[in-house]
């Protein structure tokens, strides 16, 4: 396996006016050379200390996207580069680490059979294994990210396949044995495009959403699904005030309820935040203006150690470049940064992590000083832990 280090100019940025104290850093500009280009997904912090992302593309040649590792001051790896074959192609979603120290993912392309997509699997060292490839009644175009169950298994969806070529939920084993859970499309009422991945509630049920569907218009889902495949409809969006079409996964908080965001509808057809019990009743925290506090809000949320909310916008703030914001569970929410286009990068499609230092760790699809997007570091002042 052939390696590519490269060590990014770091800049600066202070926010002023929306919130006091935080900076961004940027921690990497891809080139769109080896290090790939285009980071539509965000990162995750395995327990080595790294942190680990994809890019939706690879080199300018290949094309196909690569699997990387940066550093918290910015020291970035190259681990794997897609060929667009059985290993898959264009990973567009986060990874995840798995209870055996590896990193499990999934392509949106490539793969043996109809070029719709792979679940692989890929050591901290660069190794990588593909597990299935999809096309069929078990689904295309795997979009969301897994989610390893209480049993050990993973758990994902498709966004197109199955019978009805709606979507699918899937189960798959780390020595890939597959299992598809649920195609969507038999009930005109459960959704279909499920975009996002999964969250476990307890060991037999994980709760999820589906982008378009349901009985008000085809404005989308939530959804209760249990680990042998028994689906039942949680919530559904009626295109008004309380938002319509979610793209994001759920995200645990306080009190065991779930928060979420969708991209349209609210106020101002800007997206929204909103608060869910596992029974389905639903509140809106925020409807997004479209101004400072930015719209359309595609990534799911991250839950900081101060009890708070953080996460980005697509679109939206100064430049309608997107934003990255914090929002209690009460639903006050602060900008903490708008994206220029610059240095800084734009379109935050992937949302936000927080590393073992308190700081945040996103990535901009776009923008940088090459226009590949970029790796940052967002530290905030965070407050005491909240008492939920």
């Amino acid at each position: 396996m052939k390696f590519f280090r490269i060590l990014a100019a770091i800049a600066v940025f202070t926010l002023v006016g929306k919130a006091s104290g935080q900076t961004l850093t940027i921690l990497h500009l891809f080139s769109g050379g080896s290090d790939g280009h285009n980071p539509v997904s965000g990162l995750i912090q395995a327990s080595n200390g790294f942190f680990y992302g994809t890019t939706q593309d690879g080199d300018p040649e290949g094309g196909n996207g690569t699997v990387f590792q940066i550093s918290s001051a910015g020291t970035f790896t190259t681990l794997y580069s897609f060929t667009g074959g059985a290993d898959g192609a264009s990973p567009s979603s986060p990874l995840i680490q798995g209870a055996d120290g590896f990193l499990y993912g999934v392509t949106i392309f490539g793969g043996t059979n109809d070029d719709v997509g792979t679940v692989y699997r890929i050591s901290t060292a660069g190794t990588l294994t593909s597990l299935h490839s999809f096309g069929g009644d078990d689904g295309s175009f795997p979009r969301g990210s897994l989610v390893q169950g209480a049993d050990g298994s993973l758990y994902g969806a498709t966004i197109e396949g199955g019978t009805n070529n709606l979507g699918t939920i899937y189960r798959i084993t780390t020595a890939g044995t597959f299992t598809t859970l649920h195609m969507f499309g038999a009930n005109p009422n459960d959704g279909f495009d499920p975009y996002a991945g999964l969250v476990q509630r307890n060991k037999n049920w994980f709760y999820g959403v589906t982008q378009g569907g349901g009985p008000h218009g085809g404005q989308g889902t939530i959804f209760k699904i249990s680990n042998t495949g028994n689906l039942k409809i949680v919530y559904s969006f009626s295109n008004g005030t309380n938002g319509a079409n979610p793209f994001a996964a759920l995200v645990k908080g306080p009190g065991g309820c779930f928060y979420g965001t969708t991209v349209l509808t609210g106020t101002n057809n800007n997206g929204t935040v909103f608060k869910i019990s596992p029974a389905g009743k639903l509140k809106t925290l925020y409807r997004f203006t479209g101004g400072f506090d930015g719209a359309t809000p595609e990534a799911p949320l991250a839950l900081g150690s101060d009890g708070n909310f953080y996460g980005t916008t697509s679109s939206g703030g100064s430049s309608n470049l997107g934003t990255a914001f914090r929002i209690t569970p009460a639903g006050t929410l602060t900008t903490l940064h708008e994206f220029s286009g610059g240095t800084d990068g734009s379109l935050p499609y992937g949302g936000l992590v927080q590393g073992s230092d308190g700081s945040f760790y996103g990535t901009a699809w776009a923008g940088g000083t090459n226009g590949n997007g970029t790796v940052f570091k967002l530290t905030v002042p965070l407050g005491p832990p909240r008492k939920n």
